[in-house]
């Protein structure tokens, strides 16, 4: 390697970056990939967590181990939260190389063409239609089924069918087809309704993180470099322009690093605090903190919209579930051959509803299914063995908010999540609806044999008080945070149609906060659409 002073008397600026990313997630890590492509360009890729080196992140069913690894997880708490018994709800956000990619159960949805058709008409913008998104689906995934229509073939995302199944996860697809509901065996085809086994991100049968299909082919490119470890503190600004950032690696002096652009990719929670560090967001709330305001975007930080879940558990005399696993042998058997209990993503079946209070074409409803005793997000070991039924309203009206406790960059943000908060009540009686669904599918003959007493609900219930009781008690995220640093075609929308922010030039994000919406399902693989749309956005590139 020529050394630093050689590299200078070159003509190589080494604290100038053609492109600063912020957030080595499931959206930085496709920037990472493409932008370093551009022959020229010089990228930073920055990550406040560690690499993914750990063993447990690449085999799929050490999802079970993560939750409680402190040092691949942000680990945030929501505030008390007003219709949930002022509970505050943890929420796991992957802290590592991949971000929560790394730490995911990796079912890959994308959703419906009516969620994109409405991001094109809330951005006004028809890049964002399903038409115009499909082919940068396309472009990343590698399906194990082959290309079609719908599918893409020889892209960097391994998405696969499951090498190992549970004989509960079966019996859950088989309980949905005698409650009426259709067998689909594929949620990205011409149909996302009905009940089937989940693809998931995987090669191999191994976790097919962000960083894995991405970065690591990419990791020895002279013109990009990662950094782990480092806390940006703020993005810089000079006369309404980003020209960098101000980063902090443990207990050395605060760095500051140039670029052309910058680009948070930090996600949902971290890239609107970054933003209101800098002095862009809502003015009065920045003045609180004494912070200069430089950019007053009241919705920095607003819009927040997460799919609130509840879980049905019940016991399984028969001991088939993942409970109690021998995880030594599950673990030696998946490093020998990359198959069997190791291998398996854990939520395994599920499906997706349209149920009778649906305001729209699209499902409003989905499942997931644990073959093993799921209470408070595995955190919480319950005796004995069973299975868990997840069910998800998936368009909420609720809305919560982020707000600063500090201007500290290393305390959390406040997180408002507004769960149920919908003056109607709308979103109450759909999780009303989706507890007695989950009930009246695990009541099937299918389960008959595998059924024991049940765990949550304790006991049967039926009214609606009962279930209301319930989901005040038991709900809890299923992990899809989107909308904080919205996209839209207004004055009040925090970026544009090209996710830069307005008020602020050379200043884009991209990660899940630009979502106008939620999806209908998991949110991880259209945040990868977002980061390859994206980066042909920046090159000016086209398919």
């Amino acid at each position: 390697m020529r050394s630093r002073l050689v590299r200078l008397a070159q003509g190589e600026d080494l604290d100038h970056y053609d492109f600063i990313i912020v957030g080595a997630g499931s959206a930085g890590c496709v920037l990472a990939n493409r932008l370093s492509a551009a022959p020229g360009r010089r990228v930073l890729l920055l990550e406040a967590g560690p690499t993914d080196w750990h063993p447990l992140v690449h085999m799929p069913a050490g999802i079970a181990r993560l939750a409680n690894n402190r040092a691949l997880n942000w680990n945030y708490r929501t505030e008390p939260e007003p219709a949930l018994n002022q509970r505050r709800l943890w929420w796991p956000r992957g802290k590592t190389l991949g971000g929560s990619s790394s730490i995911n159960a990796m079912c890959y949805i994308r959703g419906t063409a009516a969620d994109y058709d409405g991001w094109a008409e809330a951005s006004g913008d028809l890049r964002w239609s399903w038409r115009e998104v499909l082919p940068w689906f396309l472009r990343s995934e590698d399906n194990s089924r082959g290309a079609s229509a719908l599918h893409g073939s020889g892209g960097p995302l391994g998405v696969s069918d499951l090498r190992h199944r549970n004989e509960l996860s079966i019996a859950l697809v088989d309980a949905a087809g005698s409650a009426g509901y259709p067998r689909n065996d594929d949620f990205n085809g011409e149909q996302q309704a009905g009940f089937g086994l989940y693809q998931v991100t995987q090669r191999d049968g191994a976790r097919c993180s962000s960083a894995a299909a991405f970065l690591k082919p990419v990791r020895r490119r002279a013109n990009l470099h990662v950094r782990t470890g480092v806390l940006v503190e703020r993005v810089l600004l000079d006369h309404g322009r980003a020209v960098g950032v101000q980063l902090r690696q443990g207990h050395r002096e605060a760095e500051r690093i140039e670029a052309g652009e910058v680009i948070l990719a930090a996600g949902a929670i971290n890239t609107p605090q970054l933003l209101m560090l800098s002095g862009i967001g809502p003015a009065d709330h920045l003045r609180e903190h004494d912070i200069t305001v430089l950019a007053d975007l009241p919705e920095v930080g607003a819009n927040l919209q997460d799919h609130l879940d509840i879980c049905t558990l019940d016991d399984n005399p028969g001991k088939l579930s993942y409970d109690h696993l021998n995880e030594l042998s599950a673990g030696w058997r998946w490093l020998r051959h990359r198959d069997g209990p190791g291998s398996s993503n854990v939520a395994e079946a599920g499906g997706f509803v349209r149920s009778r209070f649906a305001t729209d074409a699209r499902c409003d409803l989905q499942f997931h299914f644990v073959p093993a005793l799921l209470d408070d997000h595995g955190r919480h070991r319950l005796p004995g063995y069973g299975y868990t039924l997840h069910a998800c309203y998936l368009h909420p009206r609720s809305r919560g908010r982020l707000r600063l406790h500090s201007a500290d960059p290393a305390q959390p943000i406040a997180i408002h999540a507004g769960y149920l908060s919908d003056a109607e009540g709308h979103d109450l009686k759909m999780m009303v609806e989706a507890a007695r669904l989950s009930r009246e599918i695990l009541d099937q003959p299918a389960f008959a044999p595998h059924r024991g007493e049940p765990v949550f609900p304790e006991r049967r219930i039926h009214t609606d008080a009962e279930y209301v009781d319930f989901i005040q008690r038991k709900a809890e995220t299923i992990y899809h945070p989107v909308g904080t640093c919205r996209m839209g075609k207004d004055d009040r929308a925090v970026v544009d149609s090209e996710l830069r922010v307005r008020g602020a030039s050379g200043l884009r994000v991209v990660d899940a906060s630009v979502m106008p919406s939620l999806p209908t399902g998991n949110t991880n693989a259209p945040t990868i659409m977002i980061a390859e749309r994206a980066s042909a956005l920046i090159l000016r590139e086209t398919l």
